[in-house]
């Protein structure tokens, strides 16, 4: 269970810049990414209620994902979906909420919800958003492009660091989006 790939954007851009390092912010996110904040950056959100908690300081996607959309015919490599943190190795999907990821040797994120993809993935690559959404046997829908998490102790992040995943006590609360 390891960091593959890190990857921010001062900006509100669909794709990020991938780095050899990042540097985390206890309570706020990742120093020079768009979403850094207290409150929501989230352009949708900001619009809706710019005073709500930012639950989406950090976004994380598993390689298995790339994998799986290049197998579809997609071009995508790090940074490109707009992740944070590329992993390999964990099923993030399958994270109760509130986990603690211990990232590096300093790093702790908490998990706190699933990525809702929107309709940007379409205009990077026609039919992208339908191919990280699914549905179980239930007809229950899924989202897959990834989870999001907030900073709960600082520091720098290097690819190739290790992740230790620590799961809260039961009972456990099923991921939503965020």
């Amino acid at each position: 269970m390891k960091v593959v790939a890190l990857s921010k954007d001062s900006e509100h851009k669909f794709s990020k810049e991938t780095f050899a390092s990042l540097t985390f912010l206890k309570g706020l996110g990742i120093d020079g990414d768009a979403h850094c904040g207290t409150t929501v950056k989230h352009r949708s959100r900001v619009k809706a209620d710019p005073t709500q908690p930012n639950l989406r300081q950090v976004h994380l996607v598993h390689l298995e994902l790339l994998y799986e959309l290049k197998e579809a015919g997609f071009e995508v490599n790090a940074g490109i979906i707009g992740e944070n943190i590329l992993t390999s190795g964990i099923d993030l999907l399958s994270l109760p909420k509130d986990t603690l990821l211990y990232v590096g040797a300093e790093v702790v994120l908490k998990v706190t919800g699933l990525r809702n993809p929107c309709a940007q993935l379409d205009y990077y690559q026609k039919g992208l958003t339908k191919a990280v959404l699914d549905f179980d046997s239930d007809g229950n829908l899924i989202r897959k492009a990834g989870i999001m998490a907030i900073v709960v102790e600082g520091g720098v992040v290097s690819a190739g660091d290790a992740i230790v995943i620590k799961v809260p006590p039961e009972p456990h609360e099923a991921l939503e989006r965020v």
